[in-house]
């Protein structure tokens, strides 16, 4: 039997000072990327530009988001679905506020360990990537 597969975008979003964003969605508890799912008409980025609009008031030019890859991991919210993600870096200089879904979002070092509560897609797959292979090169 093939596990269920949730097709998400996903942001890296880095501040002006090197904190990334995450974001917990009403009802629950672990942190993760902000992003969602891929509509059936939607390329990855702009489900990702829909889903930043909707969830953080944030616009953001898709030309702009560069592309990291494609990262799966078991769904934090959904048990027995994996969810793929297409994760985009998006530097950005802009106020974030949480919508829709969102009850909370906060600013992290992605360097150091959190005392987060995190969604396994962001604790075990995309912060150390970045950490490996971004941090390394900055």
């Amino acid at each position: 039997m093939t596990t269920p597969i949730i097709r998400i975008a996903a942001a890296l979003l880095i501040g002006p000072d090197g904190r990334t964003l995450l974001v917990r969605k009403r009802g629950t508890q672990a942190f993760m990327q902000p992003g969602g799912k891929i509509e059936a008409h939607e390329q990855p980025v702009q489900a990702l530009a829909r889903e930043l609009d909707e969830e953080l008031g944030l616009t953001i030019d898709p030309a702009q988001a560069r592309y990291l890859g494609a990262f799966s991991a078991p769904a934090a919210n959904e048990p027995g679905f994996v969810v793929q993600a297409d994760v985009f870096l998006l530097s950005i200089d802009a106020p974030v506020s949480p919508a829709a879904e969102i009850e909370e979002v906060r600013w992290i070092d992605p360097a150091s360990d959190s005392d987060l509560l995190l969604a396994p897609l962001t604790g075990e797959v995309i912060l150390p990537f970045y950490r490996a292979s971004l941090l390394e090169t900055c």
